[in-house]
Order: C-alpha cells, then sequence, then structure tokens
C-alpha cells in the first residue's frame, strides 16, 4: 500500500490538475455512473464531527472511503480543521492500495470544485471575488478561482478584522494579488461579480439586499443540516445548483431553512453541476441571474483526486509499504 503524505498532495494536486478532475468525477455522479450513499456524520461534544464517506467510482472502479474529524478549532492553532485519510481499495483484488493525507486532499478538492462551478456558472467576464471567511478554505478557492477568472478585484471578510488583514496581506504576497479586507460582509460583498462563502457561521452572514444581481455564489462552509450562511431571500432569488440533490435534499442547509420557510419546494433544486458540466441543464441564463452552487463536498471527488495521486506515486516509483 502507498501512503501520500500532505506535502506530497500539495505539491502533486495542483488546481491546474484538480479542476478538470472535479468536471469529470461530478458528471460521472450526475449520470449515475458511480456509487455514493450519503454520508453519516457524528456529531461529538464541543463542536466536534466525525465522518465515514463511502464510494465508489464505478461498479467496476477504485473504491473505498474518506474518514475525517472535524475539529474548528484547529485553525487557531495553526492545525487543519479536517483531520483524516481517504483510503482506496483496488477494484480488481479488493486489496487497499492507498492511503492518503484527506486534510490536504478536501482542501484543495472543494476549492477546485467551487472553481469548476464558477467557471461554468458566473459571467465569463467576472472579474471580482468577495470571499467570506478566512480560514484555510478561504486561501484555497481564492488560488482556484482565480485559474478559471482574470480576477482585478479580491476582498475579504472575517469576524476578527484583524485576521481578515492579516489573510488579505499574506494572500498577497503568496499570489502576487491584491487582496482587501474589508469591515463588514456588506462592504465585502458590494458589487461583487463572484462571492464564496467559506465561514463557520452558524446564521446567514450574507443578505440577499446585499448581492448584486448577476452575482454567483459558492456556498461552501455550512456541510450539514443545521448552519447555514446565506438567507432565505438569497436562496429564493437564485438560479439554485446542487453538487448532488439528493445531499442538498438530505443535508443542504440553507435550502432545507427556505423550504422549512415554505419559500421554495424541491424543483428550486434546478440541476446538478455535473448536468451543467455535461450540458443537460441551464446554469446561467442571462447576465441578470444570480446563480448558487451550494457545495457539501462527496466522496467520489476524494477519490477521483486520492486515484491521480496515486498514479502519480507510481509514476515517480513511491515504494508501496507492506500491509
Amino acid at each position: 500500500m502507498i501512503i501520500l503524505d500532505r506535502e506530497f498532495v500539495r505539491q502533486h494536486l495542483s488546481y491546474e490538475a484538480c479542476i478538470p478532475l472535479m468536471r469529470t468525477a461530478m458528471a460521472a455522479l450526475s449520470r449515475g455512473e458511480t456509487i455514493q450513499p450519503l454520508r453519516s456524520i457524528l456529531k461529538m461534544a464541543d463542536g466536534h464531527m466525525f465522518g465515514i464517506m463511502p464510494g465508489a467510482m464505478g461498479e467496476n472502479g477504485a473504491f473505498g472511503a474518506k474518514l475525517v474529524s472535524v475539529f474548528p478549532e484547529n485553525a487557531s492553532m495553526g492545525r487543519q480543521s479536517h483531520q483524516g485519510v481517504v483510503l482506496v481499495f483496488d477494484a480488481d483484488t479488493g486489496a487497499p492500495v492507498g492511503l492518503v493525507h484527506a486534510g490536504e486532499v478536501t482542501a484543495i478538492r472543494t476549492a477546485a470544485a467551487s472553481a469548476a462551478a464558477t467557471d461554468a456558472l458566473a459571467r465569463s467576464d467576472a472579474a471580482s471575488l468577495a470571499i467570506l471567511g478566512c480560514g484555510e478554505q478561504a486561501g484555497t478557492h481564492l488560488e482556484a478561482v482565480s485559474k478559471v477568472r482574470a480576477l482585478k478585484r479580491i476582498t475579504v471578510w472575517g469576524r476578527s478584522l484583524v485576521k481578515a488583514q492579516s489573510f488579505a496581506a499574506r494572500m498577497s504576497r503568496q499570489t502576487g494579488l491584491t487582496v482587501i479586507a474589508s469591515p463588514t460582509v456588506q462592504a465585502c460583498v458590494e458589487n461583487a461579480e463572484i462571492i464564496c462563502t467559506v465561514t463557520a457561521a452558524q446564521e446567514p452572514v450574507l443578505k440577499r439586499d446585499w448581492v448584486s444581481w448577476g452575482a454567483h455564489i459558492n456556498l461552501v462552509g455550512s456541510s450539514y443540516a443545521g448552519p447555514a450562511e446565506i438567507d432565505t431571500p438569497l436562496v429564493v432569488a437564485s438560479r439554485f445548483i446542487a453538487d448532488y440533490r439528493p445531499g442538498v435534499l438530505a443535508q443542504g442547509a440553507e435550502f432545507l431553512r427556505a423550504k422549512e420557510a415554505g419559500m421554495i419546494g424541491d424543483s428550486h433544486i434546478l440541476a446538478e453541476i455535473g448536468e451543467v458540466f455535461d450540458g443537460k441543464a441551464e446554469g446561467r441564463t442571462n447576465a441578470h441571474d444570480i446563480t448558487a452552487y451550494k457545495s457539501l463536498g462527496h466522496v467520489v471527488q476524494d477519490l477521483a483526486s486520492a486515484t491521480f495521486l496515486l498514479e502519480r506515486a507510481v509514476e515517480l516509483g513511491v515504494k508501496p509499504v507492506s500491509f
């Protein structure tokens, strides 16, 4: 079995490689070519969670699972909030063939999936990006979205202005792009053409009244039913695209709140992003639309990334360990 650590993932899972991987994986998911039951989430004390995400890249494809813990306070100690492994099994023998660092895979593939969705749903001339949140996913989303749009204006908001300013300075140095910290959410998203919500908010921080017509929104921070990052009027106003319809119907907090309020029905999910990638469904129909992509994250994204990395490891001569 090959074991790949965080540094190997960081070095070899580039956004240029991962964005097309996410397009392919999500299109296959929407076509029913993959196998993916809904994930199980074990809620523990102090807001900690443990997730189990099994799946297969088709009946005869690689299969496995991601086992991941979520400890939000890790960020303040310089650790990843998501800790765990992606375990990959061989489709021919059933043997475990790879163990891959899940925290780094999650950080990169989540942002790459949002970038793929942005490429499909945002206006082609969109050049301003607003990021709500200043943690790890804020940084990966900035880098990933910059691969699909020529960004000219980038703003960031966080509950701590000092942390947002530190993030802005660090990412400006790292990317060569100018990143500006905003004191309020409203100021951050003013006239923004692309918005990424990557917060740990329990209640909505983004209101419909602050979002310009024509904007595209990636809803990423809430990964289970409960916490919501945007208000119900914004859900209602948007062309709402799911990463995976059954997942959003069961665990998409913003959608579920609007549905429980009687403002929308299940048909408000216009399509899955894989259907948009395949040209089977419309995402944006005009420059005026507000589009929203609800990202919950799915094991096919992890397996596609891990399989790519394991193939790269074989090419580089990485030696397996006995198991």
